[in-house]
């Protein structure tokens, strides 16, 4: 009882304070299966409602696909047109309460959950809770940060589709990678940028201006458990919504062109016992890697094929992954080598962690850390030993690779590994791994039934 009457006293306490600032709204957001934020807007009433009682959100978010076209056989037993589309129980995070000071009114991230108000089987969200309980049970807790490439275009969702996505003006032109002119030139934005995702406790670590035209990369700082995803989702979307109300669009594609490098989502992370003490640190290795780190690298080794569908989720993804490309063909491992896989950062236990450079800026973040955390953590629940380091180009050392380590080259093969990975279904459930795989090979036929301009340039003449 207790419990309930400080919930109330809390619930009360923030109306108070909403009250007092004028508010009369509250906004809420829930990621879909590839990371994108749905929600709404309700109002005082409600949002008590919500917070006392939960609420529901029409299930279709869970049955159809980035462009809001329902799936056609994909159904299982949580959601098809066998199911008519019902409500998803859903709650309201308390502590992911932010204030939008541009829209006047808090946001709270929510999570889905089943009728019994366990663990939604097909939330994103909920599957990296899940992860992070069973890495709970070896005394362990997660701290992660993300990195994020994406490019600016003086565009607007009007024009690029005006111009059928060709021909688009980038913010700036040329190739300046890490550039002080650009940073300069643009420092309102830059700055504006930084401010702005501080806000809304997304802070940034760091951002500069990658290679490309309008291409930037931020770095969010870390933070420990879900919300490090939680806060990567928000970036995604609130970064675009920066842009957009300068008439600019950001795009997040793993790849918009072959001309340029694609764009990566590279996710920090390392692992910490009960007292906060970085358990990748080993001062006696010459590495500074601990047995811990070892084998959760040893566990990336052997599991990100299988989970790659995960980090590489979109038909785009695999543009991205090919050689010479500034991303991994293969689960490779090195000190500092940026050519591989996985790159191990030491030095202090402040820094020593894992980098897994897999992810491309598309793929849902909550996935992401659900995949890399529990392809660690198997490694070190069978306490496997990593191969040697990649000293040098990782390309060339894939050559001597067996099979199973490379990464599926297109998302159907992807799909395919995920399905029959054992791993993959004890972590995070044969209900998710069921539904995932579905929801991608639809959109390989989606993809296989679409003419496209490569087909027409190719073909409409000369055969």
């Amino acid at each position: 009882m207790a419990d309930v009457l400080d919930a109330r006293e809390l619930l009360d306490q923030k109306l108070d304070q909403y009250r007092e600032r004028g508010v009369s709204r509250v906004k809420l957001g829930l990621s879909d299966l590839d990371g994108v934020i749905r929600g709404k807007y309700v109002n005082l009433g409600k949002f008590i409602s919500l917070m006392e009682k939960g609420g529901g959100f029409c299930d279709c978010v869970f049955g159809w696909d980035v462009d809001d076209q329902l799936y056609e056989g994909v159904e299982t037993r949580y959601t098809g047109w066998h199911t008519g589309f019902p409500d998803a129980a859903y709650r309201l995070v308390v502590e992911t309460e932010r204030w939008l000071a541009d829209e006047g009114c808090p946001y709270f991230v929510g999570e889905f959950i089943a009728s019994d108000g366990a663990p939604h089987p097909l939330c994103p969200r909920a599957r990296l809770g899940e992860v992070l309980t069973q890495l709970g049970r070896q005394g362990l807790t997660l701290r992660a940060g993300f990195e994020y490439e994406f490019f600016v275009f003086d565009e607007t969702p009007h024009s690029i589709r005006d111009k059928g996505y060709r021909d688009l003006r980038p913010l700036t032109p040329g190739n300046f990678g890490y550039s002080m002119l650009r940073a300069s030139s643009e420092s309102e934005r830059f700055n504006g940028l930084m401010e702005y995702c501080q806000s809304i406790d997304c802070d940034l670590e760091g951002l500069h201006c990658e290679t490309g035209p309008g291409v930037w990369e931020a770095a969010l700082k870390a933070r420990e458990g879900v919300e490090a995803a939680d806060r990567a989702n928000l970036f995604k979307t609130f970064a675009k919504v920066f842009f957009a109300r300068q008439d600019l669009i950001a795009t997040f594609m793993a790849k918009w062109s072959m001309d340029y490098p694609g764009q990566s989502g590279h996710f920090h992370f390392s692992f910490l016992d009960e007292a906060g003490n970085n358990r990748f640190y080993d001062a006696g290795d010459a590495s500074g890697m601990s047995l811990l780190q070892k084998q959760a690298v040893a566990g990336l080794e052997r599991y990100l094929p299988e989970y790659l569908c995960l980090l590489a989720p979109t038909i785009n993804s695999y543009t991205r992954l090919v050689k010479g490309a500034w991303a991994p063909t293969a689960s490779t491992w090195g000190i500092e080598n940026r050519t591989a896989a996985i790159r191990v950062i030491g030095g202090s236990p402040g820094s020593q962690r894992i980098e897994c450079r897999v992810g491309g800026a598309d793929a849902n973040p909550y996935l992401v850390a659900a995949a890399t955390v529990a392809a660690g953590l198997q490694g070190i629940e069978e306490d496997l030993d990593p191969d040697a380091p990649v000293a040098g180009n990782a390309y060339d050392a894939e050559r001597s690779l067996p099979q199973e380590r490379h990464f599926p080259g297109q998302l159907r093969t992807a799909a395919a590994a995920l399905d029959a990975s054992v791993s993959a279904r004890s972590m995070l459930g044969d209900a998710f791994v069921d539904h995932f795989v579905a929801t991608r090979l639809w959109e390989c036929r989606e993809h296989e039934r679409a003419i496209d301009s490569w087909q027409l340039e190719r073909y409409f003449e000369i055969i």
